[in-house]
């Protein structure tokens, strides 16, 4: 297979073969159920991990994920077992780390800082918001689509992951426990091709969103969810290529659209705009931007503004 990622243990086996001096950190919603299941200590920070730790059990959601891989970046001889807490981001999976720093998205790849193994709990994401859950799914479906069109992918790569897309096709856009596995292809193998302007976006307005609309919690999976729909319609308008690599792999088009235009969410991507137009230069100059399956103009700021998505008939 070209999508490769680390080992996927069970509970019991994570029991079993994490000996020694075993530290977990974990999101705090989930902190009272793992102490219940897990024999060892939970530490609140990474920097509370102890330097005679020899393995970091992580637990949580993709932000969360990628501190640890950076913290076992910096401590080569730690091993590291992620147990993601929601789909969507697929980080235990990729070696591509992703931090916040100082309102920007710092990004990075070092295949050494992969987890060694996978654990999943789906249990764990039957508590999260509707709402959150889609945008979850969003956030999977964006790696997919977007690793699947990238200009970087080999016809290999392609063929798997359009494997993916029809598996996602098949799933309610809220909880299921297949989301974990898609989220994993998913995300390691746009890790081998790159993404696009959805990305380019998520990582560029998260920040001042945040600062400048506190009320609505915006968040990566939320804009990629929000603007997935928008991108592609962009992408399908200025290249052949869009429907020109789907029917080369075989997929339902206007299924596809169908299932982008259940995940967007009008009223988030109106009061986005505004922000979007502050930041345009920005969003142009972002690595992610620049791998789009097609070349981003910078006149595609209007083309946004004049793309009313919620009102289009799906092709």
């Amino acid at each position: 297979m070209t999508i490769e990622f680390p080992p996927i243990w069970s509970l019991d086996q994570l029991r079993e073969r994490a000996t020694g001096r075993v530290v977990v950190w974990a999101t705090p919603s989930v902190r009272e159920r793992l102490a219940t299941h897990l024999p060892w200590p939970i530490a609140e920070t990474t920097q509370a991990v102890p330097d005679t730790a020899e393995w970091l059990v992580t637990v949580g959601g993709g932000g969360l994920i990628d501190e640890a891989k950076a913290a076992r970046e910096r401590r080569p001889g730690l091993k590291l077992v992620a147990i993601p807490s929601i789909w969507g981001s697929g980080a235990e999976a990729s070696p591509i780390i992703v931090l916040s720093c100082a309102g920007r998205k710092d990004i990075r790849v070092n295949p050494a800082a992969l987890p060694d193994a996978i654990v999943y709990w789906p249990e764990l994401a039957k508590s999260v918001p509707p709402e959150q859950q889609r945008a979850a799914c969003g956030d999977c479906w964006a790696h997919a689509l977007e690793g699947f069109l990238s200009p970087l992918a080999s016809p290999e790569l392609r063929n798997e992951l359009s494997q993916v897309i029809r598996r996602l096709l098949t799933l309610p856009l809220s909880f299921d426990p297949q989301w974990f596995e898609l989220s994993a292809l998913a995300c390691a193998g746009q890790s081998q091709a790159g993404v696009g302007l959805v990305h380019g976006v998520a990582h560029t307005l998260e920040a001042p969103l945040r600062r400048q609309q506190p009320e609505r919690k915006w968040h990566h999976a939320r804009l990629c969810s929000t603007f997935l729909e928008p991108v592609m319609r962009l992408n399908q308008a200025a290249s052949g290529k869009w429907s020109h690599l789907l029917a080369e792999y075989g997929l339902p088009e206007n299924e596809i659209w169908i299932s982008l235009r259940a995940l967007f969410e009008p009223d988030f991507y109106r009061n986005a705009l505004p922000v979007l137009r502050q930041e345009w230069r920005a969003v142009l100059r972002d690595p992610c931007s620049r791998t789009n399956s097609v070349l981003v103009r910078p006149d595609w700021l209007e083309r946004f503004e004049n793309l009313p998505c919620h009102e289009q008939p799906v092709n």
